[in-house]
């Protein structure tokens, strides 16, 4: 059996969170099948406890998800990220570029796939 250590982070613009989330009533997030269903469940608790529209919650993988969350800031734009992986420097390089410079990275835990 292969092992193979994931780091789970989600990435996200603190500040734009909040106002993007009240531009269109819900936070967007994208990122990481494997995360996915984490993603999921922890986004339907949010809008359980808080009555808040669920948040948008999509599978695009983990480099697909960096690429949309580097896009840029706004409405139209996502709020995080969930990624099976840290944020490489060409990611990092691309988020500053298009002004995404606040941002966070929380480790949510290692898992194991076989």
């Amino acid at each position: 059996m292969k092992t193979i250590n994931l780091t789970a982070s989600v990435l996200a613009i603190t500040a734009v969170a909040a106002t993007a989330a009240s531009a269109r009533d819900a936070i967007r997030i994208v990122g990481s099948s494997t995360v996915f269903p984490y993603t999921q469940a922890v986004a339907e608790q949010f809008a359980n406890n808080t009555g808040a529209p669920s948040p948008i919650v999509e599978s695009t993988g983990t480099g697909g998800g960096m690429k949309i969350f580097c896009e840029g800031i706004g409405e139209n734009t996502a709020d995080m990220t969930g990624a099976s992986r840290a944020m490489k420097a060409s990611e990092y390089e691309l988020c500053q570029s298009n002004g995404v410079t606040d941002i966070a990275e929380a480790l949510i835990g290692f898992d194991g796939l076989s």
